[in-house]
C-alpha cells in the first residue's frame, strides 16, 4: 500500500508525540482509534529509526503484524528512544534534535535459493530487506543498510554477526533466509 503525504505526516507526528509523552510522563501514549484514518488502523509491522547528526539513534520494530499501524508507529518510537540496548535512554536535550523515519514492512517471505552463490545472485540491493535465522538466532536488516553496505557479501556477513553468528555462516548455503520490502518516510528537517 502508498501512504499519502497526509499520512506519512500523521504517524511521524505520532511517533514524535509518543516520544515527548514519554519523556514527560514516563508513560505510552495512548491516542482513540476514532481519531485515527481507517487506513492507519490496519494491521502493519514498522520499524522506527532515530538519527542524530545522521547518525544511527535507535532503530527498534517488528516484522510481523500484530497491532494496527498507528500502534505500532507509537510502541516503535518510544522503544527507539528508551529500550534500544545499544543506546542510553534519550535525553530532553537530544529531542529537538533527532530525526525520525519510519519503515512499513511488506509481509516477510522465504527466499529459496541453492547455495552461497544463488543466494548472492537473488538478493536485491537497496529493494530487499533481510531476515537471517539459524536456531535460535536471527536478525534483520531493513533496506536502508544496502546505503552502508553495498556488496551482498558486506550486508551478509553484517547480518551474520548482528545474528552472533560467524560472519561467513551464510556461504555455509543453510541459513533461514526471508526478505521483505518497506515504504519508507523520514522528518523533513
Amino acid at each position: 500500500m502508498i501512504y499519502t503525504p497526509t499520512q506519512k505526516q500523521f504517524l511521524l507526528a505520532v511517533a514524535r508525540q509518543s516520544i515527548r509523552h514519554y519523556l514527560d510522563m514516563n508513560a505510552r501514549l495512548t491516542i482513540d482509534a476514532k481519531d485515527v484514518p481507517e487506513e492507519l488502523r490496519q494491521k502493519r509491522a514498522t520499524f522506527v529509526t532515530l538519527t542524530s547528526n545522521h547518525r544511527l539513534r535507535g532503530c527498534i520494530g517488528h516484522l510481523e503484524a500484530i497491532q494496527p499501524l498507528y500502534q505500532d508507529v507509537i510502541d516503535n518510537a518510544a522503544s527507539a528512544a528508551f529500550e534500544d540496548m545499544r543506546f542510553p535512554s534519550l535525553s530532553e536535550s537530544e529531542f529537538d534534535f533527532i530525526s525520525i523515519e519510519i519503515s512499513i514492512l511488506s509481509k516477510p517471505e522465504p527466499l529459496d535459493y541453492k547455495d552461497a552463490n544463488d543466494l548472492l545472485s537473488k538478493l536485491r540491493p537497496n529493494v530487499d530487506g533481510v531476515i537471517i535465522r539459524e536456531g535460535r538466532q536471527s536478525a534483520t536488516f531493513l533496506p536502508q543498510v544496502w546505503e552502508e553496505l553495498k556488496s551482498s557479501e558486506s550486508f551478509l556477513s553484517h547480518l551474520c554477526a548482528k545474528a552472533r553468528l560467524d560472519p561467513e555462516t551464510w556461504k555455509e548455503g543453510d541459513l533461514d533466509v526471508s526478505t521483505y520490502q518497506v515504504e519508507s518516510f523520514e522528518e523533513e528537517r
